[in-house]
């Protein structure tokens, strides 16, 4: 599970902007391969958890089996809180529950190399699924 090693803020402030509104801003950065032959590229708005990521690298390094290299683009570093159930309002600030990446329409999210076309794309797909944006498979041409 990836999370930072150190924060200057254990809580931050709640993010303002609605997902959906959002939703047409598209990234700016991480937009384009680097790495890798293949990759999963980000087409809604989502807010992806450490343990997202993690199930999604496992589904990749499962199906390419040592053959390919794999990079993780996003990191979470956003901290985010919930309060317990069945708790009155007021009291405070929600307990830390984890870690979350905000992840942009654009933005690539894994990359592969060292493997064929449908390798790539059958990894990149089950990767795709454990994810909670949608994702298409993109290449260099």
């Amino acid at each position: 599970m990836l999370l930072p090693k150190k924060v200057k803020h254990r809580k931050w402030f709640t993010m303002r902007e609605h997902p959906r509104k959002s939703a047409g801003h598209a990234d700016t950065r991480g937009i384009s391969l680097a790495f890798g032959s293949y990759g999963l590229k980000a087409m809604t708005y989502g807010r992806v958890t450490s343990n997202q990521l993690e199930a999604a690298r496992k589904a990749m390094a499962h199906y390419v089996a040592k053959t390919g290299k794999l990079w993780t683009r996003v990191f979470p570093d956003h901290p985010f809180t919930q309060k317990p159930a069945e708790v009155k309002m007021g009291k405070g600030k929600g307990d830390l529950q984890g870690f979350i990446a905000e992840v942009k329409p654009g933005r690539i999210v894994f990359e592969i190399d060292g493997v064929d076309q449908k390798s790539a794309a059958e990894a990149l797909r089950k990767a795709g699924t454990k994810l909670p944006v949608k994702t298409k498979l993109v290449s260099r041409a």
